[in-house]
C-alpha cells in the first residue's frame, strides 16, 4: 500500500469519525498525516506538520498491518515498530478509526 492509498483510506474513515475533541498526527516515514477530530462534521485530514494530542511514529506498511489485524498493537510497540507520544487512550482508538 502506498502513502497516497493509505491517506485516501484515512480521509474516507475520517468522514465518519466522531468528535473526540483531540487531534492525532501520524508521523510516517513516507510523510505526515494530521487528523483533527475536534469538529462536528467528521475529521479534517491534512499533511500539515501541526501539534497534536497524540503522535504515532511508524510507516505505512506497519499501520496497514495493524489496521488489518496482521500485527498485534502491543507487539508492534514492544518491537519498536510503533512509537507513541502523548494521549495513549487516543492511540488505542486508532485501529478502530482506520478499519
Amino acid at each position: 500500500m502506498t502513502f497516497e492509498e493509505f491517506q485516501a483510506g484515512v480521509e474516507k474513515a475520517g468522514q465518519k469519525a466522531p468528535n473526540l475533541g483531540k487531534s492525532l498526527k501520524l508521523n510516517l516515514e513516507e510523510g505526515i498525516i494530521h487528523i483533527d477530530m475536534t469538529g462536528d462534521n467528521g475529521a479534517v485530514v491534512t499533511n500539515e506538520d501541526k501539534e497534536a494530542d497524540t503522535v504515532v511514529s511508524t510507516n505505512v506498511e506497519t499501520l496497514d498491518q495493524l489496521r488489518t489485524g496482521k500485527l498485534n498493537p502491543m507487539m508492534a510497540m514492544m518491537g519498536g515498530k510503533v512509537k507513541i507520544k502523548g494521549d495513549m487512550g487516543l492511540a488505542m482508538k486508532l485501529q478502530g478509526l482506520l478499519s
